[in-house]
Formats: C-alpha cells, structure tokens, sequence
C-alpha cells in the first residue's frame, strides 16, 4: 500500500504536523510506503519520507501538489481550516478536485458553529473525499448533526499516540502540575495559575510546568506578550516561584520523559467544543492522572475515571480537583490504571492499522465502481 500523506509536518510546531508525523511513521513500520507532501513554512523540511511541499497561494505547487498525490494508491488529506491557502483553506478543494486516486480526509477540527463558509468548505471538502475520518465519538455526532454531509463516508479513527516503552521517570520530591503545547490565548494556563495560591498547602508545594513555545502566528502578532501577561499573573498572585514557563517544543522522548515526571496532567482549555485533543490522548497514553475542563473529548474520554472533568467557570472545581489528586494517592492510582487501560487502542501501530483496512475498503470499492 503507497499512501500519500498531505500534511503540516515537523519541524513545524503545531499539534497536526505532530499527527501526520505520527501517522507516518506507524504507517512505515506497518509495511506500507509513505511519501510525504509537507505544506511549506519558513523551516526547511525533515525526515526522509518528505517527498514534495505544498506553497500556498501557488496555482503551480497545488497542481504539482496533486500530482505527486496521484502517484500514490491513496491520499490521506489532513484538514485544518487555517493550514491550507485562501479564505478558510478553501485551496484544499482544488487539491482534491485534481486527485485521481482515492482520498481519506482526517477532519481535525469540527466546528459546531461554523461560518456560511467554513460551513461550504467543510461540506465541499467531505462531498469530495472518499472517507471522511474523525477522531471521537463527539465529532461524529456534531458532524452528521452539523453537516450536510454522507454518513457513510464517515470513519471514527482515535487519533495516535506513543505509548510509553523506558522505565519511568522517578518523580521529583516537589509535586509537579503539567501543561504543555503551544502557548497562545486559549489554553486556559489563568485557571491553573490562580489555583496554585490554595495548593501550597499541599505536601511538597506543588509546581505548575508550562511547558512549549509561543505559538508562532501569537509570535507573530503580538511577541511574547501573552506569556509575560501570565509571569506577570503569577507574580501578582504571589505563586511566582511554583509556576515555571519552560518555552522549549519538546517532542519524543524529552516530551515522553517530561510527562512521565508530573504528578497530574491538567488541559485546561477555555473551548466549550474541542472535539479533539492530541494533548489529551498523550496525557492519557502516558498513564497519567488527567485534570480537564468541560470540552467535548475530555468528557467523552475521561468519563471511565481516567480523569476529573471541571467546569469551565468553576475555579473552586479546579482547586479542589487538583488537590484531591495530588493528596489521595488511591484516587491518583486508579485514574493512572484507568488511562493505562484505555491507552492500548490510541497507540499509533493500532491506528495506522485502521487507516491500512479502511484504504483497502476504499480501494475495493473504487475498482467495483
């Protein structure tokens, strides 16, 4: 099987170039060729499955895009309204349009309110694709409830992550509070700082990492200035020295060893309709105790006990959920178990493997049509 995979892809930072890179390389050690079309930024590409890159804005690169993707036997589109060119992506279509092999659509985001056009995107994009695939229950229900769109077409896939294979990590003395990922408005990093204030209590006063840089279109538009606005909450909530930025992207193995050293993962994002979380499904494959606010995914995977859902306004639901994790050890545990049960079927060879079976059914079906 040759897939041709379009995608962000490292070094560029972002949550999807992480997935495609994921995808890929499980993809690879399951048997099957991949090559890579990376969609261009100002860093130079990596990594030797990297075949072709994608210039937004060029009608050129978008039909040489297409047909590097046709030499392939499938094309396994990743779609992000903001990572493709025009007015909500709206080039992707013409990639599509252009492809003569059959395409799977990875559907990172599903929007609950989309605009008239993000909405015509979308719906063009799926009425194009061979296979649409989400990555929760959630956004399959928002998408056939949303969308005018063929629920036949329509897979659920969990998205991938890398299961934890060294020894852990023996944990500092002093209780470590995660976060991590690009930093930006959004993520909701306020709800753990001003939480801290009520936990030094705690045995060990516990510490609060954020850990990943800014991320670049935040850099970009405005510098640093929203990391300095949370040092600066910090120091005015007199919890500066048990919140610690550290502004490095971490990935693999420093990111593996990272997670593994931290007494709870918290995801505290402000969204009310996140329907996926690749940060969440890490958290959870590293088997430890998660703390998350309200969003669509964190309920649906978090709902057997892997971790404490709060409310998004409900800053004593915070405290008191971070608290009870890093004071009741029981508790913390069977939150770990429970992760640890859950974490078998997020593992990417599992994933890629669904994405092997769902490629021949397409196939199938292509050569009865």
């Amino acid at each position: 099987m040759r897939f041709g995979v379009l995608s962000t892809f490292p070094p560029t930072p972002c949550g999807v170039a992480r997935f495609g890179a994921g995808l890929s390389s499980a993809l690879g050690a399951h048997g099957s060729a991949v090559g890579v079309v990376r969609v261009a930024d100002d860093s130079p590409p990596s990594g030797g499955q990297v075949v072709a890159e994608l210039v937004n804005g060029s009608a050129r690169s978008v039909a040489a895009c297409a047909d590097t993707l046709n030499l392939h036997d499938v094309a396994v589109i990743q779609h992000e309204f903001g990572i493709y060119g025009g007015a909500d992506g709206v080039e992707v279509l013409d990639i599509l349009e252009a492809l003569r092999v059959p395409s799977i659509v990875v559907a990172h985001t599903v929007l609950e309110n989309p605009t008239p056009h993000q909405r015509h995107v979308f719906e063009t994009v799926t009425a194009k694709a061979d296979r649409v695939v989400v990555m929760s229950d959630v956004a399959r229900k928002r998408l056939s409830a949303t969308y005018a769109v063929d629920r036949n077409k329509v897979a659920t896939i969990p998205h991938g992550a890398t299961l934890p294979t060294a020894p852990r990590v023996k944990r500092a003395s002093r209780p470590t509070i995660l976060t991590w990922g690009l930093l930006g408005p959004g993520k909701g990093i306020e709800r753990v700082i001003d939480a801290m204030a009520s936990l030094q209590d705690v045995p060990g006063r516990p510490r609060y990492v954020v850990a990943g840089r800014t991320h670049p279109k935040v850099l970009a538009a405005e510098g640093e200035a929203y990391r300095e606005s949370l040092v600066e909450r910090a120091r005015l909530a007199g919890v500066a020295d048990s919140v610690t930025f550290d502004a490095q992207y971490y990935g693999g193995a420093m990111l593996a060893a990272l997670i593994q050293s931290s007494s709870v993962i918290v995801v505290p994002y402000d969204s009310t309709e996140q329907a996926t979380s690749g940060v969440l499904v890490d958290a959870i494959a590293s088997g430890r105790p998660v703390v998350a606010t309200a969003f669509p995914h964190a309920i649906e995977l978090l709902c057997g006990g892997a971790g404490l859902v709060v409310s998004h306004d409900d800053p004593d639901a915070m405290r008191t959920a971070l608290r009870q994790v890093l004071t009741q050890p029981r508790l913390a545990g069977s939150m770990a178990a429970e992760a640890r049960q859950l974490a078998p079927e997020m593992e990417w060879s599992v994933v890629a493997d669904a994405y092997v079976q769902l490629a021949q059914r397409v196939l199938a079906e292509r050569r009865t049509q």
